[in-house]
């Protein structure tokens, strides 16, 4: 029996947004409300422990086989949020800061990128600065009224359930890239 063609993309983005997210290098990322559900979880010891989507973990992978790059700039730190994103392969990550324009602008600064090369999600204030500087910003729809009011896409999916995948999808049509993932996944 003979191969059967790949399924033709099915994925639809208005031509607009897929203009304001062609050229996006890199990729910011939030965690908790949007690599999470915002839900935290607190062991009787203490830990933390947190809730992530395969979708949204394959949907990192994806994007660095496109040469964008993940990164991830969080208010909180835990050894399961290490291990997830050592896991994806993230590199590109700072721990437990609140100020996070200057922390995602150190991360452009080491990869040569500037601020009309970013997309950024987010879902609260202290994602702002980030989704403000950012050429493309997205959030899921249980983010914060202001954040969804600067935002070019709201995605469909909530934070902890496909919203980063949908966004890193976004980016991947965009970017030319979509089908030629999909058809090798295929293959």
């Amino acid at each position: 029996m003979g191969q059967s063609p790949a399924p033709s993309p099915v994925l639809n983005f208005s031509p607009e947004l897929l203009l304001q997210a062609q050229d996006i290098k890199v990729a910011f990322f939030d965690v908790d409300g949007v690599l999470t559900d915002g839900g935290l979880y607190f062991t009787e010891q203490g830990e933390t422990m947190k809730r992530f989507h395969t979708l949204d973990g394959h949907g990192l992978k994806l994007l660095r086989q496109a040469g964008i790059e993940p990164a991830v700039v969080t208010g909180r730190d835990s050894a399961a949020l290490r291990v997830r994103l050592q896991a994806l392969g993230v590199v590109h990550v700072r721990y437990g800061t609140e100020d996070k324009g200057p922390a995602a602008e150190s991360i452009l600064a080491e990869l040569g990128l500037g601020w009309h090369q970013a997309a950024a999600m987010g879902d609260d204030w202290p994602d702002l600065a980030m989704l403000q500087r950012a050429h493309l910003a997205v959030a899921p729809p249980q983010a914060h009224p202001e954040v969804r009011a600067l935002s070019h896409h709201i995605t469909q999916a909530a934070g902890g359930q496909g919203a980063v995948r949908e966004c890193c999808d976004l980016l991947l049509v965009a970017s030319g890239h979509y089908r030629r993932l999909l058809e090798a996944a295929c293959a």
